[in-house]
C-alpha cells in the first residue's frame, strides 16, 4: 500500500510539473512572438550574435541615434564589420562607434564580454538586441553581470516565429525555454554548463 501511495504521489507531482511547464512554455512562446517597441535613448547598444537581423536591428538603432555606441558580442574570428553589416549601409563615421567582441561563445560569455565593455565605456543604460526567444535568458545573464545598469530589451522576431508552429520551431523554443529555466534557477552557474 505504501509503495502504491508513493507511486501515486510521484505521478501526481510529475503531472503537476508537466502542467506547470506547459503553462510556462505557452507564455514564453507568446512573449517570443511579440513585436518590439522602439527603445528609449540609452548610453549604448549590445547585439548578441546568432542571427543576421539582430545585427541589422542594432545598426539601424545606432544610425537612428538611439545610442552613440554599439557592441556586437560573439563575433567569430576572421569576420569583419563590412561582412556582418552587408545589408545595412554603414558610414565610415558610424562604423567608428562599433566594437566587435570576439570572446563570447555562450550567453554567459556575452554577459561577461558586455560587462567588461560597458564598464570600460562608463555606460549606465544599455539597449539589448537579440531574438525574442533568447531575450529572457540574455536579460538575466546581463542583469546579473551588470546590476547597476538599466537594460532596455529590443527583441527581434526571426523568420521561424513569423508563421505557424512547425515541429522544428517548437523544438527550438522548448530547448530555449529549458535553458531559460535553468539560468533562472541558477543551475548553469553552479555546474558551468551554460549553453549557447
Amino acid at each position: 500500500m505504501t509503495w502504491r501511495r508513493l507511486a501515486a504521489g510521484a505521478a501526481a507531482l510529475l503531472l503537476m510539473a508537466g502542467v506547470a511547464w506547459l503553462g510556462g512554455f505557452a507564455a514564453f512562446e507568446r512573449a517570443a512572438r511579440k513585436s518590439a517597441r522602439p527603445p528609449p535613448h540609452a548610453d549604448a547598444i549590445v547585439a548578441l550574435t546568432g542571427g543576421a537581423e539582430r545585427i541589422e536591428t542594432a545598426l539601424r538603432l545606432l544610425d537612428a541615434g538611439h545610442a552613440p555606441l554599439l557592441l556586437i558580442s560573439g563575433v567569430g574570428r576572421g569576420t569583419d564589420l563590412a561582412e556582418i553589416s552587408r545589408h545595412v549601409r554603414l558610414s565610415t563615421e558610424l562604423s567608428a562607434h562599433v566594437t566587435l567582441g570576439r570572446l563570447a561563445t555562450t550567453t554567459l560569455g556575452n554577459a561577461a564580454e558586455t560587462a567588461a565593455w560597458v564598464r570600460a565605456h562608463d555606460v549606465h543604460s544599455l539597449i539589448v538586441v537579440t531574438a525574442g526567444y533568447h531575450m529572457p535568458r540574455a536579460l538575466i545573464e546581463i542583469g546579473r553581470a551588470l546590476p547597476e545598469v538599466t537594460l532596455y530589451p529590443m527583441p527581434v522576431r526571426p523568420p521561424a516565429l513569423r508563421g505557424g508552429m512547425e515541429v522544428a520551431t517548437v523544438r527550438m523554443l522548448a530547448a530555449e525555454y529549458d535553458k531559460y529555466l535553468a539560468v533562472r534557477l541558477g543551475l548553469t552557474r553552479k555546474t558551468g554548463t551554460e549553453a549557447p
